[in-house]
């Protein structure tokens, strides 16, 4: 994908990377359910599927998923999907990964990225309740390395992050 957005490295290559602040503690039970209903029409599975999902909340405003459970994976995802078809097509992002609540966009015009910025927050805050984190919002080129997913990427090798390795 580097080499796609680089051009075989002719032009510089930007990557937006992002985060999501406190992501699993900030899931929202009623838009997730909702969510859910749009793809699952039997409601014997979705009353299921709610008492999953209710039985945990680590506030009293019904938010929140526990870490580690595989249904909070697979609902995660399922929660982001709304975001991946924001991204894809109100964005045309063309060079965009996702894990969880970290993502990337690539493209060789810094400014169209820095520009995706607020309409990422507002899209977040607004459909989902959720919010960037400030302090973990970079743009930067590809030859500086991407921090994703505990690896450094660099366009021909990875490096673990040292704070991965130590843990």
């Amino acid at each position: 994908m580097f080499y796609q957005v680089s051009k075989n490295n002719h032009r510089t290559c930007w990557v937006l990377k992002c985060d999501i602040k406190k992501f699993f503690d900030n899931i929202n039970h009623g838009i997730l359910v909702n969510i859910l209903r749009q793809y699952i029409p039997n409601n014997n599975i979705i009353s299921l599927l709610q008492e999953v999902i209710e039985s945990f909340s680590n506030r009293n405003d019904r938010c929140g998923l526990p870490l580690g459970n595989l249904t909070s994976q697979l609902f995660a995802n399922v929660y982001m999907n709304v975001f991946d078809q924001f991204v894809k097509h109100k964005l045309k992002a063309r060079y965009y990964i996702r894990y969880a609540d970290d993502f990337v966009f690539l493209s060789h015009n810094r400014e169209h990225l820095k520009n995706l910025i607020p309409e990422i927050q507002k899209f977040l805050l607004e459909k989902l309740k959720l919010n960037l984190h400030p302090n973990k919002v970079f743009l930067q080129t590809v030859a500086s390395g991407i921090d994703f997913l505990g690896w450094k990427h660099f366009v021909d090798h990875r490096v673990l992050r040292e704070t991965t390795r130590r843990q």
